[in-house]
């Protein structure tokens, strides 16, 4: 029988310099990608009491014989049999140290400071609760869609954080027009969010999630939203593997179900309207003449994916009323088109979503669910129209490479001439503390080769032709 490993960021202790030592309970670190943590929580779906007293006291053993004095963190591996096995030692605060802050309600920067000065400890181990439940997302600046999060770079040209939804704490180091470098790490920032129980703590979370405004880079919102509504992480049942099991295939972003789909583009095409009624105002007042813009129905074709939808939308005072593969939906909005946030209910359901662009095209971004959708919205007469429109010829990228993420060259393994395989590694790419090795598509002859070593490339340049 294979054991299911489960990584436990082990127990927090703290340890002063008079021989005393608690184990402030674990935190759940399971959901990772290359080894780094994607999801934290405190405390731990899987650890029964008697498994947690065994591994604190063994973590207080330890940080006692060491004489070790400050904060630190003693790993585990966890098998599915709650067997549990020394990792190692980090002597230090870590990343997700908020969460054990929420349960136990310390403050375990100041309790550092005070052992540091040379205090005894103020709790016993009696003292130390586990009150209520909290999570933690790492917000990263990365394409979640490529290997589960490759390094985005950019400025931020608009960030605001959930902070007005109810407990919910984000640590940041950054705010709007700050620079995100290849230089550091791609973290953007810690939101954690705390709740009396699990699902009170992963619902908060869902909303702070449809609630932070990120402009600028990628990011991978999307892909945290799925891991904490996934049916399978609701029920605890997570492991070190987590991600390229639920992902074989990688990560896609949100599949939406029929009802989904149709509130999506019911709240698309209210959008388009609103925007067309807006446009006919000027200061509040009416720039056609009232007689010629009491306009009440719009007929529409919305493209989405590979799917292209009639849409009808009613005007009926401040909602509209859409009609969409033959259902109705209600949707009411104060339509606050100058918000980067707008809260929709749809058939009752309250929705908050993003727009994160649009052209005069009709091309337009959603973000919905936390999965950024690109939908095209057209009057019926456009769509008819545009069948006649030529479509542009995609790139042939069997003989180019180009890079997939920003970062600086740090190895080029061929030169105009060489004969390279499929597969063969090319130049390899750093950012962010990574290293990705670039490789031939297919086997050709290196016709130019457009970078070197220690030069930085951006996301989509340019690195070998093959002939």
């Amino acid at each position: 029988m294979q054991m299911k490993l489960s990584e436990l960021q082990g127990k927090l202790i703290l340890a002063d310099k008079h021989g005393n030592a608690l184990w402030l309970n674990e935190r759940e670190c399971s959901i990772q990608r290359r080894n780094q943590k994607v999801v934290e929580e405190a405390p731990s779906t899987f650890l029964d009491p008697e498994t947690r007293r065994a591994m604190g006291e063994q973590a207080v053993a330890l940080a006692k014989a060491v004489k070790y004095s400050s904060a630190g963190t003693v790993e585990f591996l966890v098998d599915s049999r709650k067997n549990f096995y020394f990792l190692e030692m980090n002597t230090r605060l870590q990343v997700e140290h908020p969460v054990t802050e929420c349960i136990t309600g310390l403050d375990l920067v100041q309790e550092m400071i005070r052992v540091a000065k040379g205090y005894p400890l103020r709790h016993k181990q009696a003292d130390i609760p586990i009150n209520g439940w909290a999570v933690e997302c790492r917000v990263y600046a990365e394409d979640p869609y490529k290997s589960f999060g490759l390094p985005s770079i950019g400025k931020l040209s608009q960030y605001q954080e959930p902070l007005h939804v109810p407990s919910v704490r984000v640590d940041s180091g950054i705010q709007q027009g700050s620079d995100i470098s290849i230089y550091y790490d791609p973290m953007i920032s810690k939101l954690i969010t705390y709740g009396s129980n699990r699902a009170e703590a992963l619902k908060r979370m869902e909303e702070a999630l449809d609630n932070y405004v990120i402009r600028g880079v990628a990011h991978n919102i999307s892909l945290l939203r799925e891991v904490i509504v996934h049916p399978r992480f609701v029920q605890g049942d997570i492991s070190t593997k987590f991600l390229p099991e639920v992902y074989p295939d990688g990560f896609k972003g949100h599949n939406l179900t029929d009802l989904e789909r149709r509130e999506l583009l019911a709240t698309a095409a209210s959008l388009y309207v609103a925007e067309q009624l807006r446009s006919q105002r000027f200061l509040g007042t009416p720039r056609i003449p009232i007689a010629k813009s009491k306009r009440s129905s719009w007929d529409l074709s919305v493209r989405l994916g590979d799917g292209i939808y009639p849409v009808s939308v009613s005007k009926d005072g401040s909602s509209f009323s859409v009609e969409v593969d033959g259902m109705k939906l209600n949707v009411t909005s104060e339509w606050n088109l100058a918000s980067p946030l707008l809260s929709v209910t749809i058939d009752g359901t309250q929705r908050t979503i993003q727009r994160l662009s649009r052209n005069a095209s009709g091309d337009t971004s959603i973000q919905f669910l936390g999965t950024v959708y690109k939908l095209q919205i057209l009057t019926k007469v456009a769509a008819e129209l545009s069948k006649y429109m030529p479509e542009k010829a995609a790139e042939d990228t069997s003989s180019i490479l180009r890079s997939p993420m920003p970062g600086a060259v740090v190895a080029v393994s061929v030169k105009p001439g060489d004969t390279v395989s499929e597969g063969q590694e090319i130049c390899v790419i750093e950012a962010m503390k990574m290293q990705n090795s670039m490789i031939a598509a297919k086997t050709g002859k290196v016709k130019s080769v457009h970078c070197k070593v220690g030069e930085t490339v951006g996301e989509g340049d340019l690195l070998v032709e093959l002939e």
